[in-house]
C-alpha cells in the first residue's frame, strides 16, 4: 500500500479556486464537523520560546466523505534571525473510516487560502452586491489572497493598498496589476478606507488602523489580522458604528481583541454580535439589512475551514 500523498504549496494553488473553496466552506459550516479546542504547547528555546499548535477536526462518523484532519504548526521566533519563516506547518488528512493517512499538505498555503475564503464567504452575506472598490490594509503574505477572494464574490473593479512601508504597498499593487486588477498604492490610510466599499485588514499592528471616523455608510469591514485578546485592528468607534459578525462566537469572544475588549468595556453588548458563519450559512442570522448599514466581520480561524480546504484538495487530486 502506498503512503500518503504530499501536496506542496504550488500544487495546492493549482488545485484550488476561490469560488469552489468558498462554496465548500459555506457547506462545511452546515455539516456535522467536530472541532476540539486546539492544543497549544510552549517549547523552551534559547533563542525565544517556540509554540506548537495542533488543530484537529473530523466529520461525523458514517457521513459521506468521512475524514479526520490535523493541522500541526510551529511558531519559532528565532527563525527571523535565520532568514527563514517564523511559522511552518503541515496538514495531515486521514480516512475517518480507517485512520489511514491520505495526504500531507503544506499548512501555510492551506491556511492563507482558507482564511481568505472565509472572509469572502462573510462578504457574500454582508457586503453590498454592487461593491466595486476594495481597500487592502497591510501588504503581507495574506493580503493578495484576500484581494482575489473578495474579487471572486463581488464585482471589484479597483483596489487600493495601504501599508506602513510604501515600497511593499507599491510592490503588491504592481503584482495585482499583473493579474489584471486595477490596483494602486495609497499612502493616505484615511483616504484608502473612506473611498472603499469593502475594507479588508490583515496586519499585526498594535494600534487600530481601521478607525470609525473614516467609515462611510454602506461599507463592509473585514478584520483578519489580530489573533490575540490584546490585538486590535479596529477602534471602538468602528465597532460602535457597525453591525458586528464573527466567524465563530466561541473563538472570537475569547481570542479576538476586536471583540474581547469592546465586550469587556461595554462598547459591544453580547447580543450586539449579530451572527457567525454557522448562523449565516444556516440562514438563522440576518445578513446585511440596508444598503447604508456598515457591516463588520472578525475572523480568528477555525479547524472547520482547514478540514474543508484539505478535503477539497483531496477531491481535486482524485478527480484529476
Amino acid at each position: 500500500m502506498s503512503g500518503p500523498r504530499f501536496v506542496p504549496a504550488g500544487e495546492i494553488a493549482g488545485l484550488l479556486t476561490f469560488p469552489a473553496l468558498i462554496d465548500a466552506l459555506d457547506a462545511a459550516f452546515r455539516r456535522p464537523i467536530v472541532t476540539p479546542v486546539r492544543h497549544h504547547h510552549t517549547i523552551a528555546r534559547p533563542d525565544g520560546d517556540a509554540t506548537l499548535l495542533l488543530m484537529p477536526a473530523w466529520t461525523a462518523a458514517g457521513t459521506e466523505d468521512d475524514v479526520v484532519g490535523t493541522k500541526l504548526v510551529t511558531v519559532q521566533p528565532g527563525n527571523a534571525a535565520r532568514g527563514i519563516d517564523t511559522i511552518n506547518g503541515l496538514y495531515i488528512l486521514n480516512s475517518g473510516a480507517t485512520g489511514v493517512p491520505l495526504a500531507i499538505l503544506d499548512a501555510r498555503a492551506l491556511t492563507v487560502w482558507r482564511t481568505a475564503a472565509a472572509s469572502a464567504l462573510a462578504a457574500r452575506y454582508l457586503a453590498r452586491e454592487d461593491a466595486s472598490r476594495l481597500a487592502v490594509i497591510g501588504a503581507g503574505a495574506l493580503a493578495p489572497y484576500l484581494a482575489r477572494a473578495h474579487a471572486s464574490v463581488r464585482p471589484i473593479r479597483s483596489i487600493v493598498v495601504w501599508n506602513r512601508t510604501q515600497a511593499k504597498a507599491e510592490a503588491m499593487a504592481e503584482s495585482l496589476r499583473a493579474e489584471g486588477f486595477e490596483a494602486r498604492a495609497e499612502m493616505d490610510r484615511g483616504a484608502a478606507i473612506a473611498g472603499a466599499d469593502i475594507v479588508t485588514s490583515a496586519t499585526l499592528s498594535p494600534q487600530p488602523l481601521v478607525e470609525g471616523r473614516y467609515l462611510n455608510p454602506g461599507q463592509h469591514v473585514d478584520l483578519v489580522g489580530g489573533f490575540t485578546p490584546t490585538m486590535r485592528e479596529a477602534d471602538d468607534e468602528a465597532i460602535r458604528r457597525a453591525r458586528v459578525y464573527v466567524d465563530t462566537r466561541a473563538g472570537a469572544t475569547k481570542e479576538a481583541g476586536d471583540i474581547v475588549v469592546p465586550l469587556s468595556t461595554g462598547v459591544l453588548a453580547p447580543d450586539g454580535i449579530r451572527g457567525d458563519l454557522f448562523e449565516l450559512a444556516a440562514g438563522t442570522a440576518p445578513g446585511r439589512g440596508r444598503a447604508d448599514e456598515i457591516t463588520l466581520f472578525k475572523s480568528v480561524g477555525t479547524a472547520i475551514e482547514d478540514l474543508a480546504a484539505a478535503e477539497l484538495v483531496w477531491k481535486a487530486l482524485n478527480a484529476g
